[in-house]
C-alpha cells in the first residue's frame, strides 16, 4: 500500500524503488508486490545496511527499502545501526519483531523476553530483552515509528512517512509469530480473556522533535505512532554533494606525477 501510493504521489516508476531483504520470513516482502515490481536483493544475514549503503551511494535517486526481521536487524545485523545513523543513511527500514527466530523454528532472539522457553533455551532465556526504540534512539537514528501489524493502514501510513523522510528512517513493527511466538493477545489485549492491551496510541500533545520526551515514551510498553522525527538532520545524500562540490578536479599528469617517488 505505501508503495503504490509513493508512485502515484510521485508519479515514479514502481522500478524506481529497491527493496532489500535480509534472511527470515520478512524476505518475501521481495517478492509480494502484484502487477510491476520494484527492484529487490535478498542479502544475507544480517547486512541489509550495508547493501543498502552501496545501492544508495551508486545511486542517490532510488528510494531504498529495508525489510528484516528482528533477529536479523538487531543481532548479527545490530552492529551496522550505529554506522548507518551517524551517516544518516537516506533510506527506510521496516523491522518485523515477533520476539523469536520464525524461520528457523522459534529460537530466542534479542527481543524474546527473559526467562522465555524456546527451542534453544529450553530452560529459559538468561539474557533480558532488548527494547529496539530506545536501542534507536540511542544510537542517532533520525526517524523512529513504532507500528502494529494488525493496524494495516496505519502501518502503510507510517511506512510512506519513513520514505518521505530525508534521512535514516526506522518503522519498528510489532508482527507476532502466530506459530512459534502468538503474541496477539497479549499486544492488542483480550477483555473476555481479562488482558489488557500493550499497545496504545501516541498522544497527539507527544512532539516528535523533542529526544527527550521520545526517550521518556519508549519506557512504556508498546507506543503506536511517530516517536521521534529529528528536524535538522541532513541526509548522507546531501552531505555528498556538499564534499564533492569542493573537491578540485585532477588532470591524468598531475596524477602521475603525485605517485612518482
Amino acid at each position: 500500500m505505501a508503495i503504490k501510493q509513493r508512485t502515484i504521489e510521485t508519479e515514479l516508476p514502481v522500478e524506481n524503488n529497491v527493496i532489500v531483504a535480509g534472511i527470515g520470513c520478512s524476505g518475501n516482502l521481495v517478492h509480494l508486490l502484484d502487477g510491476p515490481q520494484p527492484f529487490g536483493i535478498h542479502g544475507i544475514h544480517g547486512r541489509t545496511l550495508p547493501i543498502s549503503l552501496g545501492i544508495k551511494s551508486a545511486n542517490p535517486d532510488l528510494n531504498v527499502l529495508v525489510v528484516a526481521g528482528d533477529g536479523d536487524f538487531l543481532s548479527i545485523g545490530g552492529e551496522h545501526i550505529a554506522p548507518q545513523a551517524q551517516r544518516n543513511l537516506n533510506v527506510t527500514c521496516v523491522i518485523m519483531d515477533n520476539g523469536v527466530y520464525g524461520l528457523t523454528k522459534g529460537q530466542s532472539s534479542p527481543t524474546t523476553e527473559y526467562g522465555e522457553i524456546t527451542s534453544s533455551t529450553p530452560y529459559g532465556k538468561i539474557e533480558a530483552a532488548l527494547n529496539p526504540l530506545h536501542l534507536y534512539l540511542s544510537m542517532g537514528v533520525s526517524f523512529v515509528a513504532s507500528a502494529f501489524s494488525s493496524d494495516v493502514r496505519g502501518l502503510a501510513q507510517l511506512i510512506q512517512e519513513g520514505m518521505d523522510y530525508k534521512g535514516f528512517s526506522i518503522v519498528h513493527v510489532q508482527s507476532p509469530c502466530t506459530t512459534y511466538n502468538d503474541t496477539f493477545d497479549v499486544l492488542k489485549g483480550n477483555a473476555k480473556k481479562g488482558i489488557e492491551p500493550q499497545t496504545y496510541a501516541i498522544d497527539d500533545s507527544h512532539d516528535p522533535e523533542n529526544l527527550e520526551a521520545a526517550f521518556d515514551l519508549v519506557q512504556k510498553p508498546v507506543p503506536l505512532g511517530v516517536v521521534y522525527k529529528a528536524a535538522k538532520a541532513v541526509a548522507l545524500d546531501e552531505r555528498f554533494e556538499q564534499v564533492t562540490a569542493n573537491v578540485k578536479g585532477t588532470n591524468a599528469e598531475q596524477l602521475i606525477k603525485s605517485l612518482a617517488i
